[in-house]
């Protein structure tokens, strides 16, 4: 099946128009006529196809009933969604938790992960998640406690019909967090969910010196009906790349990594050795 020329943006605008229509419990057709419109126009606007106006998107969650700060959102959304690429400056400063990642990570078929200096955060134990956040800026009005929390329920992504492969960084798994125990458990972690079909656990080793993560760490994204999409998080943002010149740097920087990296079984020796 081919896939379909769709942006992460656009389907976060689609996925909140669709939410705002259902809590009418009308049908499409309904809505379409009672706002004097083609069935085809309110179609477009959910798919982000185009020939719809920011007035024509404001009368429709007017109709809905979309609270005003949900309506600030999508509009947001909806003026983005002709460009490539999409930069979000979560509110709340926490940007492994913005809507669009954790929507995307859901869609997505296959992750890959390339951590070049802390274990990858869907591979971390709760206390490893505690020490980082003891280390680094706080916000004293984030509720650190509820982010682990939230993170920690992700892992329901770990599921046998997705791929996950995470490049690490022997630095990373060397780096001391927390105490000689955190680090221990962190590290038996590890090992364990190696052993899961579907998750893959690489270590580009010191040994080699320079290597083809040096820009920092990122995530793909892979969907079987769109195209894929890289994440990079910074400490106040994050950014969805989806232009094809960058997803393809990105693409040959992970090629890259695969021939540097060790195999899934050296790696587990190596994590073991750590242990030792």
């Amino acid at each position: 099946m081919p896939r379909r020329n769709s942006s992460v943006v656009g389907r976060e605008f689609g996925n909140g128009v669709r939410d705002a229509i259902k809590q009418t419990q009308m049908t499409h057709r309904k809505i379409a006529e009672m706002l004097d419109w083609d069935e085809s126009k309110l179609s477009d606007l959910i798919r982000g196809k185009g020939g719809v106006s920011e007035a024509d998107v404001l009368q429709l969650l007017a109709f809905c009933r979309v609270p005003p700060a949900e309506v600030r959102h999508l509009l947001a959304l909806f003026r983005e969604t002709r460009e490539t690429g999409y930069l979000k400056i979560p509110e709340n400063g926490l940007p492994d938790q913005v809507r669009s990642l954790i929507d995307q990570e859901r869609l997505a078929n296959a992750i890959t992960v390339w951590s070049m200096n802390l274990i990858p955060g869907r591979l971390q134990t709760a206390d490893y998640m505690r020490a980082v956040v003891e280390a680094g800026v706080r916000d004293q009005s984030v509720n650190y406690e509820e982010v682990i929390a939230a993170r920690l329920a992700r892992r329901e992504l770990f599921h046998w019909s997705r791929e996950f492969v995470f490049f690490i960084h022997e630095q990373a798994l060397r780096l001391p967090v927390g105490s000689t125990d955190v680090m221990k458990d962190q590290l038996l972690h590890l090992l364990a969910m190696a052993q899961r079909s579907y998750i893959t656990i690489r270590v580009v080793p010191v040994a080699i010196g320079a290597h083809a993560g040096l820009t920092g760490s990122f995530m793909q994204l892979q969907y079987e009906k769109f195209e894929p999409v890289v994440f990079i998080e910074s400490h106040t943002s994050v950014l969805f790349l989806e232009d094809k010149t960058s997803l393809t740097a990105y693409t040959k920087a992970l090629k890259l990594l695969d021939q540097q990296a060790l195999n899934a079984e050296q790696s587990e020796e190596l994590i073991t050795s750590i242990l030792i």
